[in-house]
């Protein structure tokens, strides 16, 4: 049976386009103060930076194997779930979950499957293109009139209910029957990538609409939550379809 912290180290915390340094340091603190470790920034405005540090504390290590990427793609390297922390309900969107709810599911998944919670900057929160590579949002029941949070106390809030949520009498059971492997970031997107291929290919997607139904077709697949066999079967499917076609 894993123990809590080695399943703490399933999640990845990714912060996209942070604009103060301070709140990087922060959120570092926050982490390792719930036993999170694993730290990755898309775009960060300023770092590394010695405010960061200053306002970390105790926990410069975390700050120290921070990992700085270009891309929200980037980061998402060898996930198989994405959460996306968002209090806005969008158009086009997937199942919106409180964090408490969340967070018993989420913790027992990582025995089999690294997780990524992402969270939006400080100004404008995730952006829909980058609500797109998540599979779950999640969000804090907060003053509906006023549910405005700093960054690192939205993230000390997720990673506490996470680890409140280990803590459950119920959890070395649940964990134990827990066997679901959830397919690579990569492998997913590949497919949706392939699909969308064929889909022009046989002139399904129109250039005006192209985008918004890749994006409902997406939503689709995520709600299923597909397996590594179930893609390699969708996949086999989409190559028969394009040696018909050639």
């Amino acid at each position: 049976m894993p123990t809590k912290s080695n399943l703490l180290k399933q999640f990845r915390i990714i912060l996209c386009e942070t604009s103060h340094a301070g709140n990087i340091g922060s959120v570092a603190r926050a982490m390792k103060t719930m036993g999170f470790s694993n730290l990755y920034l898309v775009n960060p405005k300023d770092f590394p930076s010695k405010h960061a540090q200053a306002l970390a504390c105790g926990a410069k290590d975390i700050l120290q194997k921070t990992i700085v990427v270009t891309s929200l793609e980037k980061a998402l390297k060898n996930i198989n779930h994405v959460i996306g922390f968002t209090t806005r309900k969008r158009e086009l969107t997937q199942p919106h979950k409180n964090v408490r709810e969340l967070s018993k599911q989420l913790f027992n998944e990582a025995k089999n499957n690294k997780i990524a919670l992402i969270f939006g900057n400080e100004t404008n929160g995730l952006s829909n293109l980058e609500l797109q590579h998540c599979k779950t949002l999640g969000f804090i029941d907060a003053n509906s009139k006023y549910s405005s949070l700093n960054l690192a106390q939205a993230v000390q809030i997720v990673c506490y209910e996470i680890r409140m949520a280990s803590s459950l009498p119920s959890i070395n059971k649940i964990l134990a029957k827990t066997k679901k492997d959830y397919v690579s970031y990569e492998l997913q997107n590949g497919f949706y990538n392939h699909l969308e291929e064929i889909l022009n290919e046989i002139g399904f997607l129109k250039k005006i609409q192209a985008d918004r139904l890749m994006t409902r077709l997406k939503l689709l697949f995520n709600r299923t939550q597909m397996e590594k066999e179930e893609i390699n079967i969708l996949r086999g499917i989409l190559s028969s379809i394009q040696k018909k076609l050639k």
